[in-house]
């Protein structure tokens, strides 16, 4: 028996990237599994067929996070496949980075909007299900610059830091209902984001990592599934850094 067989989990911001490591790693472990992805409907349809593969239900919805219509939508079609929603991975994010200067009020709203907004409508669209169910799993997507700070990214680091603070104000919450609430802190992912940085930025962040190596998205998604295993039911308002010790 596979650790999620039967549960149904819903990953936002899947089509790529690091959600998509996350759906696939948690389809491999039996999950069914709901893509959520805002614009990119081909390459979230391709992460389903890889899901589906691996002998899951996967389904994909298209949806803005920053909008708590879009989640309520969202949220009953994921409940269509079990009844449930057992996991929750907000991972859905966007960057608009500057030097503060020049950032502006519509640059700094998106980034929170989709980072920090999206986080606490997903939240909210399975607070009362959760708690009925007495069971959940909420993993939310920080990031090492939430932790530590970067210069150029005051906006995503006040966004991702905003996210540590729900994520341990919302396990308080839920706690006693057997619903656990944990971070996953990423450091530098190549991903999509990380490929377009300029070269130069990305030989400082490696200087800084003692790995000396940037992370993959399945070290992120390893992270996400202890956090969402059924075993780790004592572990609760926790970050966990994954970055290859950035944070040491």
């Amino acid at each position: 028996m596979k650790k999620f067989s039967g549960q149904t989990a819903l990953v936002t911001g899947a089509s790529r990237g690091i959600g998509r490591a996350i759906a696939l790693a948690l389809a491999a472990e039996g999950a069914n599994v709901v893509i959520n992805y805002a614009g990119r409907a081909e390459a979230a349809e391709a992460t389903a067929e890889e899901c589906r593969a691996l002998g899951v239900e996967a389904i994909c919805v298209q949806a803005d996070v920053s909008k708590e219509e879009d989640w309520a939508r969202m949220t009953e079609e994921a409940k269509a496949l079990s009844g449930r929603i057992d996991i929750l991975v907000n991972n859905a994010g966007i960057t608009r980075d500057d030097l503060l200067f020049r950032i502006s009020e519509e640059d700094f709203d998106a980034v929170v909007k989709t980072n920090l907004y999206g986080c606490f409508h997903g939240l909210k669209s399975v607070y009362r299900l959760m708690m009925k169910q007495k069971y959940g799993r909420i993993i939310n997507i920080s990031s090492v610059v939430g932790l530590h700070g970067n210069a150029g990214q005051a906006n995503y680091a006040a966004a991702k830091a905003g996210i540590v603070g729900l994520t341990k104000s919302m396990a308080k919450e839920l706690a006693s209902r057997g619903v656990t609430v944990n971070a996953v802190a990423p450091g530098f992912v190549a991903t999509d984001m990380t490929d377009a940085m300029p070269e130069a930025a990305k030989e400082a962040a490696l200087a800084g990592i003692p790995m000396k190596s940037l992370g993959k998205p399945e070290d992120i998604a390893g992270a996400v599934l202890f956090l969402a295993d059924p075993a780790s039911r004592y572990i609760t308002g926790q970050v966990l850094s994954v970055d290859g010790g950035m944070s040491i």
